[in-house]
């Protein structure tokens, strides 16, 4: 099945040990690597289309707790705010355009306009400069990782309904915590790039659309 270009990236990053890979939901891992983490369940590639009930993940991390190297980090609202302002500087410096952010307790959101860098570098560059100023806040030992290597779940969106659809769902990830909508100053409104005021009807995107009978585009 043909889709138009990719143009923006939700990416998705737990705290080390907050998603294991044979966590409940599934992961994207193809090995487990620890005989001791594959006493916890069997493994499952892929985001499960039944999604289990938070009592089921609780349990898994409860169990957890007690085998893992390291302790599992929470993110408390200071360690939130270095994370936040060690994004920024990340998003200043490479030119990203950020249209949502949420950083929780054990993970963190974001939406960004698709750039010259993959999602895999940005996530790998958000992580080191977010680690590294942990670091230095002295929140963990220094041995202990903030973040689970390789690039966590990075989903492709290829249409401004989808990016839309994905800054709501972001926004809404502090609300079920008793938490107002985070409002970070890197994170710019939607302009419905690349359909904004002035944009060509002959850009690349365009004729992406345009060969799949979707241009110009009907708002939902």
């Amino acid at each position: 099945m043909n889709h138009p270009l990719v143009i923006a990236y939700h990416l998705v990053r737990t705290g080390h040990g907050w998603w294991l890979p044979n966590d409940p939901r599934g992961s994207m891992s193809k090995a487990i690597k620890s005989d001791i983490i594959s006493e916890l369940g069997q493994l499952h590639y892929g985001r499960k289309r039944m999604q289990p009930a938070g009592k089921e993940i609780r349990e898994f991390y409860e169990d957890a707790r007690g085998i893992l190297r390291h302790p599992l980090l929470r993110f408390d609202m200071n360690a939130r705010r270095i994370i936040a302002d060690a994004f920024s500087e990340v998003i200043a410096v490479e030119k990203y355009t950020c249209h949502a952010c949420a950083v929780m307790p054990d993970h963190v959101h974001l939406l960004i306009r698709k750039h010259r860098d993959s999602s895999e570098e940005m996530i790998a560059k958000l992580k080191e400069n977010s680690a590294a100023k942990l670091m230095e806040a002295d929140f963990a030992p220094l041995d202990h990782p903030i973040w689970p290597a390789g690039p966590g779940w990075n989903v492709f969106l290829d249409h401004p309904r989808d990016i839309r659809r994905t800054i709501g769902y972001i926004e809404k990830n502090p609300l079920p915590l008793g938490e107002d909508v985070q409002r970070w100053c890197f994170v710019v409104p939607y302009d419905n790039w690349p359909f904004h005021p002035g944009h060509s009807p002959n850009s690349p995107y365009a004729k992406a659309l345009r060969a799949l009978g979707q241009y110009p585009i009907v708002e939902d």
